[in-house]
């Protein structure tokens, strides 16, 4: 009776039967939709590099469905979204350049420099 089992909004599987990075996943593909604005806080805490990469895509949609995105994140990754408006926050409030952003040079630092970075934060 009624409209549509509540399940069929998270992919047809239980929340309680994913780990945690799958359910958001699972809410974030089958419950957002066109016309929203979204507001969120680190959604890679839950997710791996693909799943972040994924994210991405899913948000160019929504995007493209006249959907809104505001997210405070860490991810160099989603952070690397195209045309995106990077507000970082030190001191300040500043206005910057995805390259310019400290996520992105720490990342960058430490894949490019892998052992070096490890010797020196194991000294």
């Amino acid at each position: 009776m009624g409209g549509p089992k509540v399940i069929d909004s998270y992919g047809g599987v239980s929340l309680h039967a994913q780990s945690h990075g799958e359910s958001f996943f699972a809410a974030f593909m089958n419950r957002f939709g066109g016309n929203g604005l979204y507001i969120l806080d680190e959604p890679e805490a839950a997710l791996s590099p693909s799943r972040q990469m994924a994210m991405i895509s899913r948000i160019h949609d929504l995007a493209g469905q006249n959907s809104q995105f505001i997210i405070a994140t860490h991810s160099p990754i989603i952070t690397a979204y195209p045309d995106a408006t990077i507000y970082q926050l030190t001191d300040r409030f500043e206005k910057v350049a995805y390259e310019d952003t400290d996520n992105y040079n720490v990342t960058k630092a430490f894949l490019n420099n892998t052992e070096k970075m490890l010797d020196i934060l194991m000294e």
